[in-house]
């Protein structure tokens, strides 16, 4: 008996440290609010908080709606309707999220400008000499553009697997009743699918605020680039703490609209014998207009920019020095793999403590960990480098009888980075963990203990080796976001430390957008790699 009690408070003490120290960071972004105010924030309140808020809303709310419009009906023709192509389009339209949308901003902006292809082309292939301004895509519609083409998967991805799913009753009662396919589409599609349909858009909406690249390169004004430049123009990290602040409750009264949205309508089937729907081939204009829109759209998303990128790779070949490049991989891939690798340990840790212990305190408290994702970058960061300038603070007593001059240890360190990636993307690695336990259930554990093995030793024995899928992808997924995060990376990094989206981030910004395109591609196409692995492994598991 006190051995069981034992493991239950190791593994217990360890998941509510873990849960605390991801969670208490951002209440120090709340207690900003309660802070003395200063005369620059004085100044933002009063002239530009206001278009901060505007600029993100309509990005918002343009993005949203985009990207519901094209995923909905994209994720309808692939479920729905058999025409050429559809078996490729129906894991290609994924590929999209592989790019990260800052890199798909500065690849736009090189294809579309003067001396791009675009212009290029008309000027010497058809002797047209268009307006540029007629080009220009650096401002909130081209944004927009850039977040829908490359965020849509988002919908398009969740909405499918739903559709997919549904009982082909539904629709055919549709039509005994004799509605048309529109009708259909708009008063049975759509209402079903409403929370696949929010589920996707909330996650476009979190990326959208997060997102910092598109934003600065375009030169428009957010939250996000607001952050940036009071932290490190002004110098003033108290209203950046507030302008955190603000961004938060724009995210929380964001987040409970989401709510309001889902409501409490559910769908559920009637009857335990559910056909999946039946595919109507589509012939003539009617198959051609379908392969058309989806590889249009696909081509937006990922071949047009892919083939811009490979083209000014092959151009620019060799101009970075092979070392220094290889010091991008070799920072991008530690931080990626020690941030995801901590992750999954945690996730574990937390996971196996959640299914351990009852009561509503142990299902409620893992979820904290959670609100990390749906908080910005910039936040999470503002947050970081306040509570780890604290932490200093009280270990400066053991700094100076170590020897060291600075208090500012931790602060200044890659701890300080990767524990704000671990923060920031906890919810990713968890929520597949969560999902592997699901799956193996308690039977086997619990028999492991009726044998006389102890918790430890059962969940090395017995879980670890069952758990290997979900070990697998959430350390893909994890490792891919910490890949293309931008905004934490370069507030948080050490002093001479690049990856390889910092560094296409830095060569765009210097309008180097051809020298870019190497640590671009490397991203790119080890994120495609990673989502066709991670899309066929569910398939897989789906079958």
């Amino acid at each position: 008996m006190q051995r069981r009690m034992a493991n239950i408070n190791i593994w217990t003490i360890g998941a509510l440290v873990i849960i605390a120290a991801l969670f208490l960071p951002n209440l120090t972004i709340v207690s900003g609010l309660f802070t003395p105010s200063n005369e620059n924030w004085e100044h933002m309140k009063e002239f530009v908080l206001a278009s901060f808020i505007k600029n993100s809303l309509i990005l918002v709310t343009a993005t949203a709606a985009s990207t519901i419009f094209i995923g909905l009906s994209l994720a309808w023709l692939i479920a729905q309707y058999e025409f050429p192509f559809r078996r490729f389009l129906k894991w290609a339209l994924i590929l999209p999220l592989s790019i990260p949308p800052f890199i798909g901003a500065y690849t736009y902006h090189g294809i579309v400008n003067y001396t791009g292809v675009v212009q290029t082309t008309l000027r010497e292939r058809f002797g047209m000499a268009l307006d540029p301004a007629f080009f220009d895509i650096m401002n909130l519609p081209g944004a927009i553009f850039i977040y829908t083409v490359f965020l849509y998967p988002y919908v398009y991805t969740i909405t499918q697997v739903f559709l997919s799913q549904q009982s082909a009753s539904l629709i055919e009662s549709t039509r005994l009743l004799g509605k048309g396919p529109w009708r259909t589409f708009f008063q049975v599609v759509v209402p079903i699918s409403r929370i696949s349909i929010i589920a996707g858009a909330s996650l476009v909406v979190l990326e959208v605020l997060n997102d910092y690249g598109v934003v600065k390169y375009y030169g428009i004004q957010t939250f996000t680039t607001a952050i940036f430049q009071t932290w490190f123009g002004l110098g003033d990290i108290e209203s950046s703490i507030k302008l955190a602040a603000s961004l938060m409750g724009f995210v929380i009264i964001i987040l409970l609209i989401e709510k309001v949205l889902r409501g409490r309508r559910q769908y559920s089937y009637s009857t335990t014998k559910v056909r999946p729907l039946p595919l109507i081939r589509l012939k003539g204009w009617k198959a051609f207009a379908a392969t058309g829109y989806g590889l249009t759209v696909l081509s937006l998303g990922f071949f047009i920019p892919i083939i811009q990128l490979i083209d000014w790779t092959i151009l620019t070949f060799g101009t970075i020095p092979a070392d220094e490049f290889l010091s991008y991989i070799r920072n991008s891939v530690f931080v990626a793999g020690f941030s995801a690798a901590a992750i999954i340990v945690f996730a574990l840790i937390v996971g196996n403590f959640a299914r351990m212990v009852r009561g509503r305190a142990a299902k409620l408290l893992p979820k904290l960990t959670v609100l990390g994702y749906s908080i910005p970058g910039a936040v999470i960061a503002v947050a970081v480098v306040t509570a780890f300038i604290a932490l200093d603070g009280f270990l400066a007593p053991l700094y100076r009888m170590a020897g060291l001059d600075t208090t500012l240890v931790l602060s200044v360190s890659i701890v300080l980075l990767m524990s704000a990636y671990i923060i920031r993307f906890f919810a990713i690695g968890y929520s597949s963990i969560e999902t592997g336990y699901d799956k193996i259930g308690t039977n086997f554990r619990d028999a492991s203990r009726l044998l006389g093995a102890g918790l430890t030793k059962t969940f090395f024995k017995v879980d670890m080796p069952m758990m290997k899928g979900a070990i697998a992808s959430g350390f893909i997924l994890v490792f891919i976001d910490v890949l293309k995060e931008i905004p934490l990376t370069l507030i948080l990094r050490p002093f001479n430390f690049d990856t390889l989206s910092t560094k296409a981030f830095q060569y765009a910004s210097d309008e180097k957008i051809m020298e870019a395109s190497q640590s671009s591609l490397l991203i790119v196409g080890i994120s495609a790699l990673a989502i066709i692995v991670f899309y066929k492994f569910l398939e897989k598991e789906s079958d």
